[in-house]
C-alpha cells in the first residue's frame, strides 16, 4: 500500500544497508548511437540480501540434505512428471527446508527501479547524506566523480534527520552546483527540566542546577512511516562553506516537502501540507489538502555581492501560495528545461471526496520572471480527470512518481509513468498541447516503468507476473517526420539473470489479464462503475488440466490502489510451487478511470466482495481451478477483504492469510493515524462531512456492521495472520482482537508478530518468513 519514494531535482540513490542516501545534480547528455553507449549507466537495485534468514535454515537442512539430494525435486526441475506436487513423500520439515530454498532463489533476483546515464568525464557533484539515527549529527558529503571533496556534520540544535523518503523529500541543486536545498526535520525544541526547584519550563542547561528533562508536551506526527517525523522543513546548504540556513518566511503551520528551485536559482518552489487541527497520517494519503508555494532563498554573503536582482533583498518574503484556492491538491512541481512555466499534479478528486488516491490532474503555470506576480499566476488545465473512460481509451493519469528531469529536448514534452488498467505503461504528455501518447508497446499486457532519459531517448524496464525485469531502450523510429512509433530494443546484462531452477519454473507458466464483468448492475450506478473490471490471471502453461489445480485469490490494499502485471518475486514463488494465482483489481482500482474509483466510497465490504467472488466464479466457469482448492491472501484493505469473504461465504475458501488486515473499523476509527478513513469508507461521500475524533454509539455500530467482525460467527476457514507490532495505519491488535475471536470459536489460526514492524513488513528476513509461512499454511490445506 505504501509507494516507492518518488526522485526529485537531484537524482536519488539509495544504499539501505549503510543508511546512505546519494543526490546528483546532472543533466542528461546528448542521445548516443543506438545501444553503443560512450557512457556509464548505473541503477540502482534492491534484492533482498537473505543471510540472516537462511543461517537459521541451514541448521536444520545440514544432516538431512545429502539424504534429500536423490529423491526430492531439488529446484522443481521441470522434467519431473509432476513438477508442482512438493509435498509427495516429505516430512513437514524437508517440506520446510525446500521452501526456503526456493524463496531464497527468488528472492535473490535484483529489482530494478532507478537508474542513471552520465558521461565518463561528467563534472556533476554527487551529495551523500548519512543519517543513522536521531542523536548523532546529520553527515552531508560533496563527491567529485573520483573523491570526496567536503565533510559536513550538521548538529541536531540545526534540524533534524533529513527526509530522504516519496512523500516529503526534496533534494534540489542551483544549476552551478554552489547551494542545495532539502528537507529536513526542524530542530527539536528543549524539553522542561524538573528538579527540586521546581519545573523549569524554558529547559534552562544552567549548571547550577541539576535535574532531569521531562518529556515534555506531545506533539503530532505524520503518522505510519513518520513516526517521530512532526515538522519537515525547509533548509538550504552551501556546499562550498557548509553554512546551513533555514529557509524564511514559512509559516509554522506548513509541512514542506518536494523542493525544486526556479530558474533563477533565488526562488524555490515546494508542496505545503497544512493542517490547522491534529496531523493525520499522510503516507499514500492525496486526500490530504496541499499547494505550491514559492519562498525566497537565504542568500549566502558570498552570493550577495553578485547578485542585483530588486528583489533579492527582501530575503523575508513570506511564502506566497502560487495554486490559491482554486486546486486542493498540488504534487511533484518540475520545471521546464527553458524556466518559461511551471508544471504539477493535482490529487484534488482525492480531497474533495475523501478517497485517499485517485485520477491525477496535470496543470501548467507560466512562469512569472518578478516575484510581484507571484500571486497572480495563471493556471493552465493540461491534463483533466477522466471519469469514464472508453474501452481501449486512455484511462487518465495515475502516476506514481516523475522524473527529477523528465524533459525530452523540445523542452515541452514529459515522459510519465502510469497505470492503465492492470498494467503500468509509459506516456509521452506535450504540456502545450495536451497531447498524451502511449510509448510503451500498445499490444503487451506487461508492465514498463521509465527509468531514466537519455536524451530523447527512454532507459526503461519492463516486466510481467511470469517474466523477470529486462532493461529496454527505446527511440522514436522517424522523428525527423514526426512519426510516433518507439521501437524498443532488449538492453542485455549479466547483473540481472535469475537462476537457472528459477528460469525453469516461470518457463512453465504464463499470464493473461482477463475482463470480468459486472454483475446486477443497477440504475444507480454510474457509467463507470459498470463497465468491466480486470484480473490477472496466473496459470501454467502446460497440457494438463487446470481444474485441478489450486487457486490463490490475492487481493491488494488500499482499496484505492492496483495490483500491476508486472514481477513480483514472492508471488512469482507462490505460483511456482503449484497454485494458480488470481489477482483482483475490482472496482475502486486505479487505472479504470475516477467514476469506477469512487463507486466503492461507502460501500466497503460489499462492492468488493461482490466484485471477488465475481471474479471467482469468472475463472472457475472457464475451467481454471478446483472450487475446492482456494485460497485467500490480502494485506491492509486486502485483508479487509480476505476476512469479510470467510465470514460472507464460509464453504468456498479452505484457507486464509492476511497481513496487517482491517477486521474492525469501530476500532481502527478510534485508533488509527486515518480514522477518516472509516467514515468514507463506511459513508461514501457524507463521511468526509460527518468525520469526528469523537465517533457517536451510531457510528460505532454502523462501522462494526460494515466490518468483518461482524460476520465472525460464521468463519470456518484456517487463518494465518502476519501482523507488524508497530503498524500505526492499522493497529495490529485490530486483526490481533479478530484472531483471538476466531481461535476462542476452534477454527485454526494462527498468529505471527514482527516487532519494530509497521504497516508494511518488507525487511527481508521478514518477507522471507511471511512467504514461507504463508506457502506452509497453504499446502497444509490444498492436499
Amino acid at each position: 500500500m505504501l509507494p516507492e519514494y518518488s526522485t526529485f531535482h537531484g537524482h536519488f540513490g539509495r544504499f539501505a544497508a549503510s543508511s546512505t542516501f546519494c543526490f546528483t545534480n546532472e543533466s542528461p547528455p546528448p542521445p548516443p548511437p543506438i545501444l553503443s553507449f560512450p557512457l556509464a549507466l548505473r541503477f540502482r537495485l534492491t534484492p533482498h540480501s537473505l543471510s540472516n534468514a537462511r543461517s537459521s535454515k541451514l541448521l536444520a537442512m545440514e544432516g538431512s540434505k545429502a539424504g534429500l539430494a536423490k529423491e526430492l525435486p531439488l529446484g522443481l526441475d521441470a522434467t519431473m512428471e509432476e513438477e508442482h506436487n512438493l509435498t509427495s513423500n516429505l516430512t513437514t520439515e524437508e517440506e520446510y527446508i525446500l521452501m526456503c530454498n526456493l524463496l531464497e532463489d527468488f528472492s535473490s533476483i535484483s529489482n530494478i527501479d532507478k537508474a542513471w546515464t552520465f558521461k565518463s568525464d561528467s563534472g556533476a557533484k554527487l551529495l551523500v547524506v548519512r543519517d543513522t539515527d536521531n542523536v548523532s549529527p546529520t553527515q552531508i558529503e560533496i563527491w567529485s566523480p573520483s573523491q570526496l571533496e567536503k565533510e559536513f556534520h550538521i548538529p541536531k540544535s540545526v534540524h533534524g534527520s533529513i527526509y530522504t523518503d516519496g512523500w516529503f523529500q526534496g533534494i534540489s541543486w542551483t544549476s552551478d552546483e554552489t547551494v542545495v536545498a532539502y528537507v529536513a526535520e526542524e530542530p527539536t525544541p528543549p524539553k522542561p527540566t524538573f528538579c527540586s526547584q521546581g519545573n523549569n519550563k524554558g529547559g534552562s542547561t544552567d549548571k547550577d542546577l541539576s535535574g532531569w528533562k521531562g518529556q515534555g508536551d506531545m506533539e503530532d506526527d505524520w503518522g505510519e512511516s513518520y513516526t517521530g517525523k512532526r515538522q519537515p522543513a525547509l533548509f538550504v546548504i552551501n556546499t562550498n562553506s557548509g553554512e546551513v540556513q533555514a529557509v524564511k518566511g514559512i509559516e509554522k503551520s506548513l509541512s514542506v516537502g518536494q523542493v525544486v528551485w526556479d530558474p533563477s536559482d533565488r526562488y524555490l518552489v515546494f508542496v505545503g501540507w497544512l493542517f490547522e487541527t491534529r496531523k493525520l497520517g499522510i503516507k499514500v494519503c492525496y486526500n490530504r489538502p496541499s499547494a505550491l508555494y514559492a519562498a525566497r532563498s537565504p542568500s549566502f554573503e558570498s552570493e550577495a555581492n553578485a547578485h542585483d536582482h530588486e528583489d533579492y533583498s527582501s530575503e523575508d518574503m513570506p511564502a506566497v501560495n502560487l495554486t490559491h484556492q482554486s486546486i486542493s491538491s498540488a504534487v511533484f512541481p518540475r520545471f521546464s528545461p527553458d524556466g518559461k512555466f511551471l508544471v504539477f499534479f493535482s490529487g484534488r478528486s482525492s480531497v474533495e471526496s475523501g478517497a485517499h488516491s485517485c485520477t491525477k490532474s496535470l496543470h501548467r503555470i507560466e512562469w512569472p520572471m518578478n516575484a510581484k506576480l507571484f500571486s497572480s499566476v495563471k493556471i493552465v488545465d493540461v491534463v483533466p480527470v477522466v471519469m469514464a473512460p472508453e474501452d481501449g481509451c486512455f484511462p487518465g493519469l495515475y502516476t506514481p512518481s516523475v522524473l527529477s528531469n523528465p524533459w525530452l529536448s523540445d523542452g515541452r514534452t514529459m515522459i510519465l509513468p502510469s497505470v492503465w488498467g492492470s498494467r503500468q505503461v509509459i506516456l509521452s504528455v506535450n504540456v502545450l498541447s495536451a497531447q498524451v501518447l502511449l510509448i510503451s508497446p500498445v499490444e503487451s499486457d506487461f508492465s514498463w516503468n521509465v527509468l531514466t532519459l537519455d536524451g530523447d531517448n527512454v532507459f526503461a524496464v519492463s516486466s510481467s507476473p511470469v517474466d523477470v525485469p529486462q532493461i529496454k531502450y527505446g527511440y522514436l523510429v522517424d522523428k525527423a517526420n514526426k512519426v510516433d512509433a518507439w521501437c524498443w530494443l532488449n538492453v542485455s546484462s549479466p547483473i540481472f539473470r535469475c537462476s537457472e531452477k528459477v528460469r525453469s519454473l516461470l518457463s512453465n507458466l504464463q499470464f493473461t489479464i482477463i475482463n470480468v464483468p459486472v454483475k446486477d448492475v443497477s440504475d444507480s450506478l454510474t457509467e463507470g462503475a459498470r463497465k468491466h473490471f480486470e484480473a490477472i490471471l496466473v496459470s501454467s502453461n502446460t497440457q494438463k488440466n487446470d481444474r485441478d489445480d489450486p487457486l490463490i485469490v490475492y487481493l491488494h490494499g488500499g482499496p484505492h490502489s492496483i495490483s500491476l502485471s508486472n514481477f513480483s518475486k514472492p508471488l512469482a514463488f507462490l505460483c511456482s510451487i503449484g497454485y494458480n494465482m488470481l489477482i483482483v483489481n475490482y472496482r475502486g482500482s486505479l487505472g479504470f478511470g475516477e467514476e469506477s474509483l469512487q463507486s466503492l466510497r461507502g460501500k466497503f465490504g460489499s462492492q468488493d466482495v461482490n466484485d471477488v467472488l465475481t471474479a471467482v466464479d469468472h475463472v472457475i466457469d472457464m475451467g481454471h481451478t478446483n472450487p475446492s482448492k482456494i485460497t485467500l491472501f490480502g494485506g491492509s484493505h486486502g485483508g479487509f477483504l480476505t476476512t469479510h469473504l470467510i465470514g460472507q461465504a464460509p464453504d468456498r475458501f479452505v484457507a486464509a492469510a492476511v497481513k496487517n488486515p482491517v477486521c474492525n473499523l469501530a476500532l481502527m476509527a478510534c485508533t488509527a493515524d486515518i480514522p477518516d478513513w472509516c467514515y468514507v469508507g463506511a459513508y461514501g461521500s457524507e463521511g468526509k462531512n460527518i468525520f469526528t475524533e469523537a465517533p457517536t454509539a451510531e457510528h460505532l455500530t454502523d462501522f462494526y456492521s460494515k466490518s468483518p467482525i461482524s460476520h465472525i460467527s460464521k468463519v470456518k476457514t484456517p487463518t494465518l495472520f502476519l501482523l507488524g507490532a508497530d503498524d500505526r495505519r492499522v493497529p495490529y491488535y485490530n486483526g490481533l482482537q479478530y484472531a483471538r475471536a476466531l481461535k476462542e470459536r476452534g477454527v485454526d489460526c494462527k498468529i505471527i508478530v514482527f516487532p519494530n514492524h509497521g504497516h508494511a513488513i518488507r525487511r527481508p528476513q521478514s518477507d522471507f518468513e511471511c512467504y514461507v509461512n504463508i506457502a506452509m499454511w497453504f499446502k497444509g490445506y490444498c492436499k
